[in-house]
């Protein structure tokens, strides 16, 4: 599930979507509650259709050419190779422009928080 997040804000970004759609779970939810706390995307909101739930999340662009915020979004650790991390060697993504969204005992944040909570982790993605 969390591919499909990521690919589809990739899409969303690609296409100047102004809001996609994606499946929500446990992950996808933490991820998007961290993505507008870090101005990303504009909005996130979480609704219920056929007995499954969905997170729109209304994504950002600046400028007359409607430059999106999110430049990349990279999945780090996958089924086949989990990346983990201790919060000393949790990365720096373009020196500080950029997040790592790190999945935590403590549920998921960015790699700012989990350095200053000394919490290490999988590390799910990176977004600038």
């Amino acid at each position: 599930m969390i591919s499909t997040a990521i690919t589809t804000i990739r899409n969303g970004n690609m296409r100047k979507s102004p809001v996609i759609r994606i499946p929500a779970t446990g992950t996808t939810r933490g991820i998007g509650r961290v993505l507008p706390e870090e101005g990303f995307v504009k909005s996130i909101s979480e609704h219920k259709e056929n007995q499954q739930y969905f997170l729109d999340i209304g994504l950002k662009y600046r400028g007359r050419k409607r430059r999106p915020y999110i430049t990349a979004i990279q999945r780090i650790s996958k089924p086949g190779l989990r990346v983990y991390s201790d919060h000393r060697r949790i990365p720096r993504i373009l020196g500080g422009m950029g997040i790592a969204i790190s999945s935590t005992s403590r549920g998921i944040m960015t790699d700012r928080d989990a350095r200053q909570k000394k919490i290490g982790g999988e590390i799910v993605c990176c977004v600038y």
